[in-house]
């Protein structure tokens, strides 16, 4: 078997409006609607949005709010987005830092959704 990389994850929120905010308005992401299911677009990437807990089936075994710890790549300089969150007023939880991920040496933003998941936002050193 030779695994290549996620197709998608599933966040699972308490208040959808809050959630496509944040992913949306602070962070750019793109919302997808069709028949009542949500989905956030970036990149190449997606998040399946669940609106309670196994919404649908098959799900998680335990699906709970805030229990997911995600580190998503960006482009740019680390000051220049901090600066950019800041000023659509959401706060930072910590950062900018180094940190080694897959991709090598980044640096790194972290902040929390409305639901309290862990968002590190990192732009890898060339």
């Amino acid at each position: 078997m030779e695994l290549k990389q996620f197709d998608h994850i599933v966040l699972t929120t308490q208040d959808l409006d809050q959630c496509l905010h944040f992913y949306r308005d602070v962070l750019g992401m793109r919302v997808r609607e069709q028949d009542g299911r949500y989905a956030l677009l970036f990149g190449s990437q997606k998040i399946n949005i669940h609106r309670r807990k196994a919404e649908f089936l098959p799900a998680a075994a335990h699906p709970a709010y805030g229990s997911l710890d995600l580190c998503i790549l960006a482009e740019g300089d680390i000051g220049t987005l901090q600066a950019e969150v800041e000023a659509k007023g959401w706060p930072i939880e910590e950062g900018p830092v180094e940190r080694h991920g897959a991709c090598g040496v980044m640096d790194s933003l972290y902040l929390r959704d409305p639901d309290g998941n862990l968002v590190e936002i990192s732009v890898p050193r060339k």
